[in-house]
């Protein structure tokens, strides 16, 4: 069996996302050329190395034994890279950091900014996934460092506390909701909405409104928090957005934010790293950098 790094890098991400097609974004290989690559590697084998289903992909028996070997692979080309940088001058490096959506728009810039500035040299992948994926992400060595809910299964990691992310309801002021502190997501799932147009943070509500066997009913989906909060503001619909984004955007629009007092939509965010990992100094730093209280 003949399989290059890239094989198994492209192997591990979609076992990891279930998906071929994320599973080829996060290597950054067209969905024709990762599902090219897959068939080759199960015909070099000649064993079957991914179960195909409606609902995504999971790896076989076989396909668990290679995932298996391919992070540890995967560990060792790290370690090498970090030990051969150490003995380089002047080279550029790249980190891989995975986030939610509150993270990136909320929270990130602002921490992220100082850090890069003192490390000129050091650029960094960054990703939007859900928090599931994001810890396996970081287990599988698929990314250094990933901020994520401490909600979901987050063993083999090391977690230090990051932000509290909550979620409010936006509405035009004159809305029968405006008066309410506090609203469950079952109180609104009549009504019309304002969402994104993807991203984590759309995933993770529609995936809540799965859950109770409800289709939200979306009237537009657009790309930003100050999109929604301006369509909220016009009578259009009720948007879902972090509370620090409703605050901003409440100095330029006329909104009113109403907590979303379900569970779900009070996150308590994390910086984590693999457990037990011998990281590279640069990610040792930025991980400390994040997780210190100057950028809590």
């Amino acid at each position: 069996m003949r399989f290059d790094l890239t094989d198994l890098r492209l192997f591990l991400a979609v076992v990891d996302a279930g998906s071929i097609t994320h599973g080829a974004a996060d290597v950054g290989l067209s969905l024709a050329a990762a599902s090219e690559r897959l068939r080759d590697m199960e015909a070099t084998g000649e064993v079957r190395l991914l179960e195909r289903g409606r609902r995504g992909v999971w790896p076989t028996p076989a396909g668990e034994a290679l995932a298996h070997h391919a992070r540890l692979i995967q560990r060792q080309m790290a370690q090498m890279h970090g030990e051969l940088g150490e003995h380089a001058s002047g080279l550029r490096a790249t980190l891989r950091l995975a986030a939610n959506t509150a993270t990136i728009t909320e929270f990130l810039p602002e921490r992220l900014a100082p850090w890069m500035a003192a490390h000129p040299q050091i650029d960094i992948e960054l990703k939007e996934r859900q928090s599931i994926e994001i810890a396996k992400a970081v287990a599988a060595g698929l990314a250094e460092i990933g901020i994520l809910s401490d909600a979901v299964n987050t063993s083999g990691l090391e977690l230090r506390a990051f932000a509290i992310d909550r979620l409010v309801v936006v509405a035009r002021r004159d809305h029968a909701l405006a008066e309410k502190k506090r609203v469950t997501f079952a109180d609104i799932l009549n009504q019309h909405f304002v969402g994104l147009s993807g991203g984590a943070l759309q995933d993770h509500i529609d995936a809540q409104a799965a859950r109770m066997g409800v289709k939200l009913k979306m009237r537009v989906r657009l790309r930003t928090f100050e999109g929604i909060c301006q369509m909220a503001a016009d009578g259009i619909g009720l948007g879902i957005v972090p509370e620090t984004a409703a605050r901003r955007c409440g100095r330029s629009t006329k909104i009113a934010a109403i907590r979303l007092a379900d569970d779900w939509a009070t996150r308590r965010l994390s910086v984590c790293i693999r457990a037990g990992e011998e990281l590279m100094a640069p990610v040792r730093d930025l991980f400390e950098h994040l997780a210190s209280a100057d950028a809590r």
